[in-house]
């Protein structure tokens, strides 16, 4: 990928974050500008600037600095097939899942509205959230080893072990013995189903052990924005890249990614 313009600005959310200093030193290498919304706004001019930060902040401000936000469908991984997500993942509304009797993992589609975790049955789910909210279902399942992996065009551009055994435990990617198996896994998904995710995405797979078997094997994990996935240990240079293509400016934008565009509040 060839490097942006000098002339273009990287604008970081509000809420400061270890990897939106490590992305601002990366972009000011470039020679770019690196605005800090929305003290700066000023700085950040309508079709010249990226985006890295929240969410929120980042809907109220994609309209006006007129920049493309991608996101990966809330209901993926659910559109996979078992054989890549080696347990049962589907959408259901949150009253559907307040039902269930038995431990799942629930976490909502595309949003933050309640924490993503195992929940021992449907009563422990929050009872704030409305009924009709999208929420992923999923087996429980022991993860052995995750990765995050920051995708472009397809390819993995950059990536991270971050947890063990659910615990926080980041290593550079070329530095996992795991690392050559989570690219070869990923690059197998990419190969038949790239096409269900924006061009410039996180992708997190990882060695996972169904629950009460002992047999491990490879599985998507989840995708999320890459213009506010951690980057825990992977190189902050070529996760740049990736941040720039996927929060960038609209008239940037490619017609594949166009369906994978984040609205913009009213």
């Amino acid at each position: 990928m060839g490097r942006v313009s000098p002339a273009q600005v990287l604008a970081l959310g509000p809420r400061p974050t270890g990897t939106g200093e490590l992305l601002a030193a990366a972009a000011r290498r470039r020679g770019m500008r690196v605005a800090a919304l929305p003290r700066d706004l000023a700085g950040a001019p309508p079709g010249g600037c990226h985006y890295q930060g929240g969410p929120l902040f980042a809907e109220q401000v994609a309209g006006p600095l007129e920049v493309a936000l991608l996101d990966p469908p809330g209901d993926w991984p659910a559109v996979l097939p078992r054989a890549l997500t080696g347990r049962r993942v589907r959408t259901a509304p949150l009253g559907e899942a307040r039902a269930l009797t038995r431990p799942a993992f629930v976490k909502p589609a595309g949003g933050k509205e309640f924490p993503a975790r195992v929940y021992p049955d449907g009563a422990a789910l929050p009872g704030g959230p409305p009924p009709e909210l999208p929420v992923l279902i999923a087996d429980p399942v022991v993860w052995v080893a995750e990765f995050r992996l920051f995708v472009l065009d397809g390819r993995v551009r950059a990536g991270s072990r971050y947890s063990s055994f659910g615990r926080l435990d980041a290593v550079p990617l070329h530095r996992d013995p795991l690392g050559p198996a989570a690219l070869a896994f990923a690059g197998r998904l990419l190969a038949g189903h790239a096409p269900t995710l924006p061009s410039a995405v996180v992708l997190d797979v990882g060695l996972m052990r169904p629950d009460g078997d002992a047999v491990e094997r490879w599985a998507a994990v989840e995708a999320n924005m890459a213009w506010f996935s951690g980057c825990y240990a992977a190189d902050p240079d070529r996760v740049l890249d990736v941040v720039l293509r996927s929060a960038g400016p609209r008239r940037d934008l490619r017609g594949d990614d166009r369906r994978f565009v984040r609205p913009a509040a009213p």
